[in-house]
This record gives C-alpha cells, structure tokens and sequence, in this order.
C-alpha cells in the first residue's frame, strides 16, 4: 500500500525558524501586560528572592531579558501587579510546580546517537510504561536499565507517559503542568536526555506522550501570561485551548514548538497525542495539521523519521488523512475499538462502553474493518458514531492494544485481565493482538501475565486531594460490582493515599516465576514472529479475517493461522491441512485441518518452510 504520510508539507519553515528559545535573551508571551518583572532567586530549597529588573517589551506581545541568563539561573515572572509565577515555557521546576524556573542549556545534553535517524513508528511494537511504577526507583535512569531487557523481548519502541511535572511526588502526569519541562520525579531534563540516547544504543525508539487538550488544575498559572485558554471552548477538564479565538497565534505556536522541542532538542522518535478530540479548533487549518506539518518538515530537514499519534476515539480516518488532503496529517491515531472486542469477548463483560463490542461480529469487524463504530449507532454515546476506513488505509496506521493505562486503570481497582483470565486466555488475547494487521502495544507488565494492578494515584494538597477522592467514588457509583467482580468484595482505593501509589509498582520478581517465564518466552516469541513471517508483518486487512464458533475460533493472515479456544475441550477446523505449528500455549494437538484443545490455548501456524528461532 502506499505511504502517503506528509505527502505536502508546504511552506512550514516559520513555524521553528526564530522560534523564542534560539535567542540568548530570556523571552515570555505577555500581549495584555503594561509591564513583565523578572524574579530572581537563590538555588536553595528555600528560593531565597535575589532581586528583580522589569523585561523590555518587544514585538507581538513579547517582552524579554536585558542580557543573558546563564544555565542554571532560577527565577518566577510577574504580569503587571501579580504575583510572580513559573515561566509558562519553564525548561525545569526543580523546586515543583510552584517554585521557580531554571534555565536549561539543552545543548550541553550529552547525546552519543549522531548515526540515529529514527524508527518507523508503523508496525513497530510498542511498550508503554509509567516511570514512577516501572521500576522501584522510579526514575528514568532506573528504567534505562531495562532497556536491553526490553530489546531482548522484541520491543521496537518505548512509550512514557506523560513527563511534565505534576504536583506532589506521584501522578499519571496527564494533570501536569510547565509542558516544556521534565518533572524532578523522574530525574529532570538530563535524564530524559539520557534515556533517550540510551533507547537508541541499543535499537528502541522512543514515544513520548503529550497534553495539548489540558493542564493540571494545580500550578497552571499560564493564563496570567495570555489567553492560553478560553471560554469558547469546554473539556472536561474545564476551558478548552484557544488554538482559534483572539491572540491564538502564540497560542498554537506555544504547542508546535512544544512538539518540536521534544524531537529536536531530546531526540524523541514519535509524539502520542493525548485525547485529541478534545483540542477544538474552528479555525480552517487545525492546530494538529500545523503540528503535522511543523513536524514533518523538521524531520525532513534533519533526516530523521519522526512520528506522529493521535489518541482518538472519534473514529474517523481523517486524523490520518494528509494535510495536503484536508486531514490532520497524524502518521496512526489509537483504535480502543480492538481492545474493547477482544476484551468483551474473552471477558464476557458487557457493561458501559462494552455493550455494543458483545454483538456478533464485532470481534470480526474490528479485525477486518478496523472500526466497529464506523458509522453505526453506538448505545454508549446514544448516537450514530464514526466513519468507515477504506481497504487502501494500511492497518499499521491504528494502534491497538489488549492492556494499557486507560483500559486497566480506569476500572474501579485497577486490575489486570490476569485477575480474571488464566494464562490460557491471557495468551489468546496477546496472540490476537500481536498477529493482528495492527500496530501493537504491550502495557508494562503484560509480557508475564504480571498481576500488579494499575491504579489512579494522586499527590495533590488536602482541599483538591478531598475532591479527587469523592469524584473517583462518585464515578463508580453506578457501577454493576457483581457483574465486573463477581462475588469478590471491591474497595475503591484512594488515588491520595501512597498505598495506592506503590500497589502500581511492578513486581519484576513475579516475571522468575516458572508460569509466569514461560509466558514471557511466550510473548518474546509472537514478537519473532511477527516480525520474521511476512504475513504476520502486513498491515493488509484484507488479508484478515476472523473465523469463530462460540468460544473457539481462527484468525487468518494471509496463509498463517491462528486457532484458539477460550475455555478448552474443543476442536478448531481451518480450511487447510499443509500448516505447520509454530509457537502455541496450552498444548494443543494438530491432526491435519483439526487443532484439538483440551484447555484455554492458542497456535500459530503457518505453511511448511517457515520457522521461528
């Protein structure tokens, strides 16, 4: 199928020539103010004020420094008669969200990757991890060090949730703040840097998730600066972005260079967008197609192969359409509707939005179509919802997956399918999934089958935390608990309590376990095989369909087969007799066409002459 990512990038150059942070001069957008005071402080814990002088006006609405600030350099802006607050492109907040900014020399980040021009996020298989719950440390220097474990397993590209600071000590980071800097939590600024450069010595790639719809309700002091946000638009989180009212082109200009800050000064490798539909634009060109096409003549321009992902949920193939076509110009956006059929199907749960996913042939719509919502009505949103994709849209272009922050922990206590399935269903799922036309994603912990939950934790102060812990309360009030969690009793955890916090934390001792190794030499093995099998490699869905009795079934792709059995004591008919077994769980038996189950379990296979070390 042919790439027609960025197929016109057009004249894009202005969107990163003279943007602000190439001058030497300290530089804030501050179009309302009748004067800008530049606060400067100690490197103490305390923040001992220095002094201040006011900053000179310049064109546009910025203001900026009389000299130079050396690296290092800690300091607050004052709007007219308000207090100072943190630069709203603050490179670091050592002190937290509310302390001052520090300026950051990036090119001092001690890069060894000069011969690195990228991975091809399309059909890579992805891992997404936390760094606060990766490892026990924490940090991104801990999790460096996984990362050879990492190429061993067959990963192709790491994915870190959000790495702005946030307030406290602990969060998802999607309430974050300063979305130019690099929370103190993981590390800061050099340690991203560093993690980065480490991923591509040994062949991984580097995703990083970012917020554009939203920032945390603590230590968001932007708007004292400009009209960031506006009344126009709702989220919600509250006001939506002012990427199409008066003064929104600082505004825009402020998430363009974000992104490209990230893959120019920190070597990043894809963006995933977070929640992109809710960044609302009216404008005629909208913010995610100048994102795009700033993107794509960066990477043009230093060679490199550079990505772009939308979360989405709206289902429609124009989040992956060209600019030049009138799209949003994202390279592949994210497909829930996979991950909601597989789970409905293995699970048997039906309740919220996986209702309309435990309809016959949702399970084979999916795989084949992409979309199950694709113009259909869907009775969780009780309207008519999505839009087909065409057979020419290459299935690489859709992320999918069986596990990921959002799927585990938005469920009431953060459980994972491995509290629910035995590793024989577990391995169905991760089988459908990793021989799928899709871009796959393992969340971390998945490749053993780990049984650590994924909680929503928080670190805010009492008043907010009070509020956080009565909204997750409220919103699992309505919930069926016997229908999800059976006779099992079910405590809503605080996200404020650290508890919470260290329950999410991996368990690598788990992964030594006999059951638990085999099944990660399971997951190691479909990731060889998806990359050495042409057919598994393809992301042609036309070569794909699911076939399936009740609880048992095949999946084929192109002339590999995928049996299965959910619950076992079955027998699985394909319509050919020449394949091969490859790689299986469960112990299945294979007599010509027929595959025999006696338990939950899977086997790929595949036409004599192909083989898997």
């Amino acid at each position: 199928m042919p790439d027609t990512r960025h197929a016109a990038v057009g004249n894009q150059r202005d969107a990163h020539e003279n943007r602000p942070d190439t001058h030497n001069n300290l530089r804030v957008w501050a179009p309302a103010a009748q004067r800008v005071t530049l606060h400067l402080f100690d490197n103490s814990p305390q923040a001992v004020e220095l002094g201040s002088e006011p900053l000179l006006p310049s064109s546009n609405g910025w203001w900026e420094s009389r000299a130079p600030l050396p690296p290092g350099t800690r300091y607050r802006l004052a709007v007219d008669d308000n207090p100072p607050f943190p630069d709203p492109r603050s490179r670091r907040q050592p002190l937290g969200v509310h302390g001052p900014s520090e300026i950051v020399d990036v090119s001092s980040f001690a890069f060894t990757d000069e011969s690195w021009r990228g991975i091809d996020a399309l059909g890579a298989a992805f891992y997404e991890l936390h760094v606060g719950t990766f490892t026990p440390e924490g940090t991104l220097q801990a999790a460096a060090a996984h990362l050879p474990y990492l190429r061993d397993l067959g990963i192709d590209m790491v994915e870190l949730m959000p790495v702005a600071p946030v307030p406290g000590t602990r969060n998802w980071g999607y309430d974050g703040v300063s979305i130019f800097a690099v929370t103190e939590n993981y590390g800061g600024p050099e340690s991203l840097a560093a993690f980065v450069d480490a991923a591509h010595a040994v062949g991984i790639g580097v995703c990083l998730d970012v917020v554009y719809n939203h920032m945390g309700p603590d230590g968001n002091y932007v708007n004292f600066f400009g009209p960031y946000f506006t009344d126009h638009h709702s989220t919600p989180w509250g006001q939506g972005v002012n990427v199409d009212g008066a003064d929104c082109a600082e505004v825009r200009r402020f998430f363009v260079d974000n992104a490209l800050q990230w893959v120019r000064d920190y070597h990043v490798d894809a963006l995933r967008l977070d929640a992109v539909a809710f960044i609302l634009d009216d404008s005629p060109r909208h913010i995610l197609a100048e994102i795009s096409d700033s993107v794509a003549a960066f990477a043009a321009e230093s060679g490199r192969t550079i990505s772009l992902i939308a979360e989405s949920d709206i289902n429609d193939p124009l989040m992956i359409t060209p600019t030049a076509a009138g799209g949003r110009g994202m390279d592949a956006q994210w497909n829930d509707d996979v991950h909601h059929a597989i789970h409905a199907y293995l699970t048997g749960e039906s309740f919220a939005y996986y209702g309309d996913f435990t309809l016959p042939g949702a399970l084979e719509k999916a795989f084949r179509h992409a979309f199950v919502h694709d113009g259909i009505y869907s009775t969780f949103r009780r309207q008519v919802w999505g839009k087909p994709v065409s057979d020419d849209i290459d299935g690489h272009r859709f992320v999918i997956c069986t596990e990921d922050h959002d799927q585990i922990g938005n469920r009431a206590i953060g459980d994972r399918p491995s509290s629910h399935l035995d590793f024989g269903q577990q391995a169905v799922a991760n089988a459908l999934a990793l021989t799928s036309p899709f871009t796959p994603m393992l969340f971390m912990g998945q490749e053993w089958g780990t049984t650590t939950p994924f909680q929503f934790f928080t670190d805010y102060d009492d008043e907010l935390g009070r509020a956080v812990d009565a909204g997750r309360h409220a919103e699992f009030a309505g919930w069926d608990w016997l229908a999800v969690y059976g006779e099992r009793e079910v405590t809503v955890p605080s996200p404020q309590d650290l508890s919470t916090f260290t329950a999410s934390k991996l368990d690598w001792s788990e992964r030594d376990r006999p059951e638990h190794a085999a099944y990660w030499q399971f997951t190691r093995s479909l990731l060889a095989l998806r990359k050495e099998l042409p057919d598994l490699a393809s992301g042609d869905r036309t070569e794909t369909e699911i076939v399936r009795l009740g609880r048992n079934g095949y999946l084929r792709r192109g002339g590999c087969y995928v049996a299965f059995s959910c619950d076992g004591d079955a027998t699985v008919t394909v319509p050919r007799a020449d394949l091969v077994p490859l790689l299986s769980w469960g112990s299945p038996t294979i007599h010509g066409d027929r595959v025999d189950f006696t338990q939950a379990g899977v086997v790929v296979m595949a036409p004599a002459g192909n083989s898997v070390e």
